[in-house]
């Protein structure tokens, strides 16, 4: 087995990112800068783990011109992928940033249907790509035409062909997904009170429910929690991190470094404290950076010890 690490993203997207001094709804909003980048939970793991050396290739379903914009950017910036065509044209999402109050506003297409026979291929290529994959992502918005297991079915996939798998979903798809006991998952808080049925008010409860997860067959869970930091917890342990004080530029990709890094901390053999620092350390200076930038290996690995580790008893 290789190690690749293979990323999903059914529903990629190029994204266009405005700038506006202050967003005025329903007036006339006069844009300062614009940028264009590819766009996909999956995506932009690939792209955080290119800059850690890592070999990885993206997979899902494009359509169109916007589509081959799409690819033509990874092939540019040397990112493998193996993208399934289909007709239609990529989704095109657009986000608004007020540099006044530093918020972003997000206006986000659903993206094209999927045919059974497209999903089909799709399936076959994946089943295909397992052979050379150490670890596969799981990650983002499912498009029109797929069902909610799709998710599970591709951990069922790589569990049999001997595969880690990291999740990354919400909604029917997660819920769904962690019944093929996926290897990790990294729910943020609000998804985890989706996944429990209830609010999660204490530390004690938050780790409460991710042991839950873990005793139904999941390696380790990530509870993200912005600049609260995280929850990371294994069958053994359990830690709290704090990150250090940052001003917020942008949280667009920020925990999808923390994927990148939790599927990087898996091919090296981190312990889980290790783990916790190097998840917790990649979000928070993506979340540092403007725009769609993202972190690199080295500024992760500089910055690890600024992040605050107590470990929690159960």
């Amino acid at each position: 087995m290789g190690k690749t690490v293979l990323t999903v993203t059914l529903n990629p997207s190029v994204d266009k990112t405005v700038t506006v001094e202050r967003l005025i709804p329903y007036g006339l909003n006069r844009v300062i800068k614009s940028e264009t980048d590819p766009g996909g939970k999956g995506i932009n793991v690939s792209r955080v783990l290119h800059s850690f050396g890592i070999k990885t290739t993206a997979v899902g379903f494009i359509a169109g011109h916007t589509g081959k914009l799409l690819q033509n950017f990874l092939i540019h910036s040397h990112i493998d992928s193996n993208f399934t065509e289909i007709p239609g044209e990529t989704r095109t999402n657009v986000k608004i940033f007020d540099q006044q109050a530093k918020k972003i506003t997000e206006i986000n297409e659903s993206g094209c249907e999927v045919c059974s026979d497209d999903l089909l291929q799709f399936k076959k290529n994946f089943e295909d790509l397992c052979a050379e994959t150490a670890v596969v992502v799981l990650t983002g918005s499912i498009p029109p035409g797929v069902p909610d297991n799709i998710y599970g079915e591709f951990i069922h996939i790589a569990n049999e062909a001997g595969v880690q798998t990291i999740l990354d979903a919400d909604g029917e798809a997660l819920k769904i997904g962690i019944k093929s006991k996926p290897f990790a998952v990294k729910p943020n808080l609000h998804e985890l009170e989706g996944l429990v049925g209830r609010k999660l008010l204490s530390l004690n409860d938050i780790v409460y429910a991710g042991q839950k997860l873990i005793l139904t067959g999941i390696n380790t869970v990530i509870v993200s929690m912005g600049g609260d930091g995280a929850v990371v917890i294994n069958k053994d342990e359990a830690y709290k991190t704090k990150p250090w004080t940052i001003q917020l530029k942008s949280a667009t990709g920020a925990g999808d470094s923390m994927v990148a890094a939790l599927a990087y901390s898996i091919l090296q053999g981190l312990t889980l404290d290790e783990i916790a620092r190097i998840t917790t350390a990649a979000g928070t200076v993506t979340a540092s950076k403007p725009g769609t930038q993202l972190c690199t290996k080295a500024e992760i690995l500089k910055s690890a010890r600024l992040v605050t580790l107590n470990r929690v008893k159960p």
